[in-house]
């Protein structure tokens, strides 16, 4: 299955202004990329470096490619030159990397900070005595631009909202807390199966594949 052009144009009439869809591109070729970027998408996700570093010398140079997956240090290097938003930074160290490596390529890489709101051990990110913790004084190619959560994989709508709930008073907690260079505007919360919980709390960035691409390619 390519693009579900119909899914996409509801997709994007249901959000309006309120929030800025990423499509997420994962194992997906990048014909089927290329399809929605004729529609007009410019936003999409990638989990994996090699694959975004390779669909990006592909496809159209303004497409915006917003790393969404756990990033490990040594891979920064290679995302720093062109990429348009870091969702997962899930600790200071790793922040510290990209400053160096935005410093490296004379930009400066927006992020997001990972919040750990779900029940399940597996997902990454900082929890909340971390973020109180953390210092960004001398880092000056990064910018924080809000927040990035998971929920947790559940039927129960109500724990899920509960959730979304956190990070959003979290994303109003801590909106100028860091100084002025790095004032929120971003907060990217809901995938396919739960992204109209997520922009009802406030979400102003979901990350959309299996809707729009059908279920991932299980090659990793």
């Amino acid at each position: 299955m390519s693009v579900n052009k119909e899914k996409y144009l509801e997709l994007l009439k249901e959000l309006g202004d309120r929030a800025v869809l990423v499509a997420v591109s994962k194992t997906k070729p990048a014909t089927d990329i290329q399809e929605l970027y004729d529609l007009g998408q410019r936003d999409f996700g990638e989990n994996y470096v090699q694959e975004l570093v390779d669909k990006a010398a592909e496809l159209p140079q303004d497409i915006r490619w917003h790393f969404i997956g756990h990033l490990q240090s040594n891979k920064v290097k290679y995302l720093a030159p062109f990429v348009h938003l870091v969702h997962g930074v899930d600790s200071a160290s790793l922040l510290k990397e990209i400053d160096k490596q935005g410093a490296k390529t004379n930009r400066v890489i927006d992020c997001l900070l990972q919040v750990h709101i779900a029940q399940e051990e597996t997902k990454f990110g900082f929890d909340q005595q971390e973020l109180e913790q953390l210092h960004v004084t001398g880092l000056n190619n990064i910018a924080i631009r809000g927040m990035m959560g998971m929920a947790s994989f559940s039927n129960h709508t109500e724990v899920v909202r509960q959730e979304f709930n956190i990070l959003k008073q979290l994303f109003d907690k801590y909106n100028g807390k860091f100084g002025e260079r790095h004032a929120f505007t971003t907060l990217s919360m809901g995938m396919s199966g739960d992204y109209p919980v997520a922009l009802a709390e406030g979400s102003t960035m979901i990350r959309v594949g299996s809707l729009l691409f059908g279920e991932r390619n299980m090659k990793h």
